[in-house]
């Protein structure tokens, strides 16, 4: 008899230690599961937004990244490269700006020119600065992105409204991923958003719910869109 007892206080010994180590393993897991990764960057962030038509995507790519250590010099980082979806040879170059001033002066420079000739670029590209104070970096499975560029009457005004349906824009087909202003005129203001759904984002655009949202954000005059698709995120 006193072997049994003997024995069946080790089991109950050994259940209550497996038990708890279980317990305490759950808990572990639940903490990590519960740990959320924050993929919001307002920290400010300078971009430079080029434009520009190419003769055949592949040699401009191959001479865009062939001359990265002049870009370099001038403090500039490859950042995202996109083509447009109605004309894939229209090509969207955005880079991280270290200095405005430098790179103001590097798109001056004799040799961005000749570069861009030897990538086959077609007339003259477009290039704009823009200081992002809001950037989503998460990870999502669509490519497609729409580009907005449009004016203001005031920056602080757009920003309020804009944020108080951000939240919402995932209902009609987009979520914002970046937004900024000129750093030289805060009344330019861009926009970037991921298109979730093709057909709900073309129906929100041409909807009286857009219409409101520019009135009250002050929105002036029609915006100019762009919609593209990311081939390569640096």
């Amino acid at each position: 008899m006193t072997f049994f007892l003997i024995s069946c206080g080790g089991n109950e010994e050994k259940k209550s230690s497996e038990a708890t180590t279980t317990d305490t393993t759950a808990a572990t897991a639940t903490t990590t599961e519960a740990a959320p990764v924050n993929t919001i960057v307002t920290t400010p962030q300078n971009i430079v937004m080029v434009r520009h038509k190419v003769a055949k995507f592949a040699k401009w790519m191959e001479a865009y990244e062939g001359d990265d250590s002049a870009r370099l010099a001038s403090g500039l980082h490859s950042y995202v490269i996109s083509r447009d979806e109605s004309d894939s040879n229209m090509v969207t170059v955005a880079m991280k700006a270290d200095d405005f001033a430098k790179a103001k002066a590097f798109s001056k420079d004799p040799h961005l020119k000749k570069a861009m000739q030897k990538g086959g670029v077609v007339g003259a590209p477009t290039i704009k600065y823009y200081t992002m104070v809001f950037q989503d970096t998460a990870t999502i499975e669509s490519k497609l992105r729409s580009l907005t560029m449009m004016k203001v009457k005031d920056w602080d005004t757009w920003k309020k409204s804009f944020d108080s349906t951000r939240a919402l824009n995932a209902d009609i087909g987009l979520k914002a991923r970046a937004y900024g202003y000129d750093p030289d005129d805060n009344h330019n203001v861009v926009l970037v958003g991921a298109v979730l759904d093709t057909a709900k984002a073309h129906a929100y655009w041409k909807s009286d719910m857009l219409k409101q949202r520019r009135a009250a954000g002050g929105v002036i005059g029609t915006p100019q869109r762009v919609v593209y698709t990311v081939v390569k995120r640096y």
